[in-house]
């Protein structure tokens, strides 16, 4: 088992990272969540790892924390959830705010979520809530995606959301519907208020 991970970060394009760990090139799958707080290209990264063999391919998973990765883990426990929806919940809201709709049984907020539909939020719901009673997330909060700033934000973020799920026509109304107050948003900022203005509707 690969359980943690430090390299070059050489490429990123959510949700993939290619890091350099001594000459060799380890392509990980990243949460957006995680994406954003990554260094900037040729610099140091340490990832949490989760490893997956299936019979037709070997798959890493990178984490910017051991809460991240925790809730993952418990996640692709739950009948129906594999590890491309479980990455896709984490990109669409932080693990307190997971916990926080497993304890409300908000069901309504994770169905909003690229993916999910009723059945398997519902499922999410019941398996998942004596878990996380158990479990202390920490103190992830709502702006634990990074500061990266740039007129390529909004681009970004439009791709951080194709890559979610949704489709291209759809990813930029919603990135235009959040994009029209500030040049300085970052594409974090924009994706975490593009779902979240997804979410109240």
């Amino acid at each position: 088992m690969i359980g943690r991970i430090r390299g070059i970060l050489l490429e990123k394009q959510a949700p993939y990272l290619l890091l350099d760990v001594q000459g060799v090139g380890y392509e990980i799958q990243a949460s957006l969540t995680t994406f954003f707080e990554l260094p900037d290209i040729d610099q140091p990264a340490t990832l949490h790892t989760h490893f997956v063999v299936r019979e037709d391919a070997q798959l890493l998973y990178g984490f910017s924390s051991l809460a991240e990765r925790q809730l993952f883990r418990e996640l692709i426990k739950v009948n129906g959830v594999g590890p491309k929806m479980a990455l896709a919940i984490l990109s669409g809201m932080n693990a307190t705010e997971f916990v926080n709709c497993v304890k409300s049984k908000d069901v309504a907020t994770l169905v909003r979520l690229p993916g999910v539909g009723k059945k398997t939020a519902e499922r999410l719901v019941v398996e998942m809530h004596d878990r996380v009673e158990k479990w202390a997330v920490g103190n992830e909060s709502a702006e634990a995606l990074g500061s990266q700033h740039g007129s390529g934000a909004a681009q970004e973020a439009e791709s951080a959301l194709i890559s979610l799920g949704y489709k291209e026509s759809e990813a930029a109304k919603m990135i235009a519907a959040v994009n029209c107050d500030t040049k300085e948003a970052s594409s974090a900022e924009l994706i975490r208020a593009a779902l979240k203005n997804k979410a109240a509707k």
